[in-house]
């Protein structure tokens, strides 16, 4: 499959310009249910995740497709390549976005919904990798984080102190930015620490959190982020 930017991904020369360029994309986000439904019949949800190489420079990018209602996977893709941009909190989305396009466009189906492990709209400027994946694809994404967001210096990052959970899966509180719920801190595992869930583009809040739970079937990740995640570390290690 080739990937179809709605619109062009360009690496920043500087701190200023990406997060200029964070701003300016983000009033293409689409907060609604365009997405498929969790679960639905015939859906491919597509996992993505990255790991990295210090030592050599290197960034490994993982695409794999499930099979929205047996989490069977059904195609992957991994691509391996230098490392785009510095490592900058709340600009994370610019080292990972050249590999992850380049995994997707390997990708032999379609993705209907993308899960990044990551964040979108819990983001200090609303607009973290999972937003901006599916801004310039238009396809529908969600962030699913292992973490809260960070916020960096002087920006106002969503406010982890939500309250406590109750153990049981399902059990959420809302992540805040200037009072706005802007994500959730999600139990999908009974006694396990919550994950992060955030819509990303043509997607919910609510539906984000009903697709974190039906992907996550015993384990506290979602199926899509452990596969992915094996898979990019997998393709850094044999990089030669």
């Amino acid at each position: 499959m080739t990937i179809r930017l709605a619109r062009p991904h360009t690496t920043p020369a500087s701190e200023a310009e990406a997060a200029d360029q964070q701003l300016r994309l983000r009033d293409h986000t689409v907060l609604d249910s365009s997405g498929p439904a969790p679960g639905a019949p015939g859906t491919v949800v597509v996992g993505v995740d990255v790991a990295y190489d210090d030592d050599r420079d290197l960034v490994a990018a993982a695409a794999v497709a499930l099979d929205a209602v047996s989490l069977a996977v059904v195609a992957e893709a991994t691509t391996v390549g230098p490392v785009a941009f510095p490592y900058v909190p709340g600009l994370l989305a610019f080292r990972e976005l050249p590999a992850v396009l380049a995994a997707l466009d390997q990708l032999s189906l379609t993705p209907d919904l993308v899960v990044c492990d990551g964040h979108g709209l819990a983001h200090p400027r609303r607009f973290g990798l999972a937003s901006h994946l599916g801004v310039l694809t238009d396809l529908p994404t969600i962030g699913v984080a292992k973490n809260p967001p960070p916020g960096p210096a002087g920006q106002a990052p969503p406010d982890r102190r939500h309250p406590a959970l109750p153990e049981r899966r399902g059990a959420w509180a809302p992540l805040r930015v200037d009072g706005t719920e802007v994500g959730r801190a999600l139990r999908t595992r009974d006694a396990v620490k919550p994950v992060y869930v955030s819509p990303g583009h043509r997607t919910t809040l609510d539906d984000a959190c009903a697709h974190a739970l039906h992907l996550s079937r015993g384990v506290r990740l979602p199926e899509t982020t452990r596969h992915a995640d094996r898979r990019c570390r997998e393709a850094l290690a044999a990089a030669t």
